[in-house]
């Protein structure tokens, strides 16, 4: 008997039960959510492009899959889901062999066992270890499906599209709903509406932050980080595309470079302000007129805005809150070591309730508090690793459509890096953190399509005269 039949009884008695039994908004709703999931099983590639709209429109909507997670998560793991089963089926494309990065993240991976085991044993305090491991695992899983799903030029250039557009539709409900209110706490109703779950307790951590933009990353230096490390991408993309796609991507860059002023996270804007310093240094294209627009722009918003003066102005005042409560942290971090050498594990993030007072804000640093030494130290050797693979040649850097992708990509991943001196959101921040490896997969497998693409070009330009040569 074919399966189409059964099948199609049983979707249809399934969804007569649910329009007798539920409203209709829902079973729309259930409706839209089995397609998106048939249509990812069918194509595993569309369910990373969701993730790339998700995951920088609305990061933190949340479901119920048995616990709860955040949709841009459940969409990684739908999206592997969907290719291994694809996989046991159908032939899939050859992936180029693991690179040493790839295999170093990889060890990272797996030796978190260990401080996984440790925190759960020698923490106790309130907190799903199990659960948040794995979501941490496969936050950093989606670097290994870029030379999975994103290995044609095509579709790498459909995930750049799908992170503009969802960083676009941030940027068009946060700064609104900012500029008309003038308090990060306007969000936290809009949050609630889009299914964030804990709107409560949101509401009055925003209350000391009012004066910054609220987003649906939640907190004003998480927006920042994120738009600090798409800005890159958005304005070398932008400068080497036309039509949509190039005015989509400098939208991002223009009113990105707004967004993230009115976050007032100082620490990512620093870091974009190093790292463009660093590629106008290598003579990139328009960048230094864009460096100057900017500093007018910034000039400008200063001057409207007086509670960015004081936000700017705090970087040089021997009283500032935040600057005393990080060097407290540094004071307080080898107590902390101490207490946890092998690492708190992942039941709880720092501080630990009854064992330690303070967290760290410093990317490789929250990396010994999670994970003990050890895991800092893989860390760092994943991060040089892939800075050996991706490093510009010396001299000055020409922008083409087809580097742009790789440059954007690599410049993210140095501002994500030089951020991490100031705040730790790229260590284990859900979904920031999946980005973060996104970004990092692909500046790896692009950087590695164009040295492959030079050699070819290389070794046919000495054919070539051979050829001509011959009688």
């Amino acid at each position: 008997m074919p399966f189409v039949l059964p099948i199609g009884l049983f979707c249809a008695l399934l969804f007569g039960l649910l329009i007798w039994l539920t409203p209709v908004s829902m079973v729309l709703l259930v409706l839209a959510g089995m397609a998106s999931i048939v249509t990812v099983v069918r194509r595993p590639v569309l369910g990373l492009l969701l993730f790339c709209v998700l995951g920088t429109f609305i990061p933190y909507s949340t479901i119920q899959i048995g616990v709860r997670t955040t949709v841009s998560e459940a969409m990684i793991m739908l999206t592997w889901a969907s290719y291994l089963f694809q996989a046991m089926f159908f032939d899939q494309p050859k992936r180029p062999p693991m690179m040493r990065t790839e295999r170093l993240l990889l060890a990272l991976m797996l030796f978190s066992a260990f401080p996984f085991i440790v925190g759960q044993v020698s923490v106790v305090a309130e907190g799903n270890g199990p659960i948040n491991w794995v979501r941490w695992l496969f936050n950093l899983s989606i670097l290994f499906l870029v030379p999975r799903l994103l290995n044609e030029r095509k579709t790498l250039e459909q995930a750049v599209t799908a992170i503009m557009l969802g960083t676009l539709g941030l940027l068009l409900l946060s700064i609104p709903v900012f500029l008309v209110e003038r308090s990060a706490t306007a969000m936290i109703p809009i949050l609630g509406v889009l299914g964030y779950s804990g709107v409560d307790v949101l509401n009055s951590s925003l209350l000391a932050l009012a004066d910054r933009m609220g987003s649906p990353w939640m907190h004003p230096n998480v927006a920042g980080g994120a738009l600090a490390m798409i800005l890159p991408l958005a304005f070398c993309f932008g400068m080497t595309r036309s039509g949509g796609p190039r005015s989509l991507a400098l939208a991002v860059a223009g009113l990105g470079t707004v967004g993230l002023l009115l976050t007032g996270s100082r620490g990512a804007l620093l870091s974009l302000m190093a790292i463009m310093l660093w590629m106008a240094r290598r003579r990139i294209p328009h960048l230094g007129r864009l460096l100057l627009a900017g500093a007018f722009a910034g000039v400008g918003l200063l001057l409207l805005y007086p509670p960015l003066q004081e936000r700017i102005m705090s970087l040089f005042s021997d009283d500032d809150v935040s600057t005393a409560i990080r060097f407290l942290e540094y004071s307080h971090f080898p107590e902390a070591v101490a207490s946890f050498p092998f690492g708190i594990g992942f039941k709880v993030d720092p501080p630990v309730p009854n064992y330690t007072e303070f967290g760290i804000s410093n990317l490789w640093l929250n990396f010994v508090y999670k994970m003990g030494l050890p895991g800092m130290l893989l860390f760092i050797a994943v991060t040089l690793s892939w800075w050996k693979q991706v490093r510009p040649p010396k001299g000055s850097i020409v922008l083409t459509a087809e580097n742009a992708i790789a440059l954007g990509s690599t410049c993210g991943v140095l501002t994500a890096l030089f951020s991490g001196l100031f705040d730790h959101y790229f260590s284990f921040t859900p979904v920031l953190t999946a980005l973060f490896w996104l970004f990092v997969g692909i500046s790896l497998h692009e950087n590695r399509r164009l040295h492959i693409q030079a050699i070819q070009s290389f070794k046919s330009g000495i054919a070539r005269p051979a050829q001509e040569k011959q009688p």
